[in-house]
């Protein structure tokens, strides 16, 4: 469209001068994440993304370290967390979460949290998992341990 990619950029930059803490550069990410979007409730491209990360593989991510966006009723907080799939990947994910305060004074660094991601897009979105069967949690804990080992 007319003049998209150069808005697309320019917002990038406004997000990174209006909180240099939401960077690439400082959540840890590479060059082909998409941004954190200011009101994911108003883009249909991350209401698209979260329902696709709703249904999407399980992983266990460990909580690097987070940061509160907003907190307009329920704190909207980034987790970034280093992600680890069934499959033996490894990456920083980045999950955008509406949290209660309760749930928001349990997180911890080193935490680890059943989260789902993408296989086929790996742009470094995650969702936390709460709907997640603990016995298939559990099962994935197990193959990583076992992978880790041998």
């Amino acid at each position: 469209m007319f003049g998209s990619k150069k808005r697309k950029q320019n917002l990038d930059n406004l997000m990174a001068q209006l909180r240099p803490d939401l960077s690439r550069e400082s959540l840890g990410v590479g060059p082909e994440f998409p941004g954190v979007a200011p009101n994911p409730l108003l883009s249909g491209a991350a209401r698209r993304r979260n329902a696709e990360l709703r249904t999407g593989a399980l992983a266990l991510g460990v909580i690097v370290d987070w940061r509160e966006v907003s907190s307009d009723g329920s704190p909207r907080v980034l987790l970034m967390l280093d992600v680890e799939t069934a499959d033996g990947i490894s990456f920083r994910g980045i999950a955008d979460e509406d949290l209660t305060i309760t749930a928001l004074t349990r997180l911890a660094p080193g935490q680890t949290m059943p989260v789902r991601y993408r296989p086929a897009v790996m742009d470094h979105y995650v969702t936390l998992a709460k709907d997640a069967d603990p016995t298939l949690v559990q099962q994935l804990a197990d193959e990583i341990a076992n992978r880790r080992r041998g």
